[in-house]
């Protein structure tokens, strides 16, 4: 039994450190990306799904509505979300 805790602990640690790794590195990648990126862009894997309407629909409020879900979902800091409001509301006006 022993054994089988020891492994389980194991595979529990790795699977948290491989998550954390890939938050990370999504986080860089929209930080790096940011909206100035032309619309062919290459976009991240799965998890920046939400940010693709963004791009194929310029409407401020659509995108400042993608900006809160992904602030509340924790991807977007809030220095982050503040800068990118800004940047919408700034391009609005």
């Amino acid at each position: 039994m022993p054994l089988i805790r020891g492994m389980a602990r194991t595979a529990v640690v790795a699977g948290t450190a491989t998550a954390v790794s890939n938050r990370v590195s999504r986080r860089q990648y929209q930080r790096w990306q940011g909206p100035e990126e032309p619309q062919g862009a290459e976009q991240p894997p799965p998890q920046a799904a939400p940010a693709a309407p963004a791009q194929a629909a310029p409407d401020p409020v659509e995108r400042l509505k993608e900006l809160g879900q992904l602030h509340e979902q924790g991807i977007l800091t809030d220095e982050e979300f503040a800068a990118q409001k800004s940047k919408v509301l700034n391009a609005m006006g």
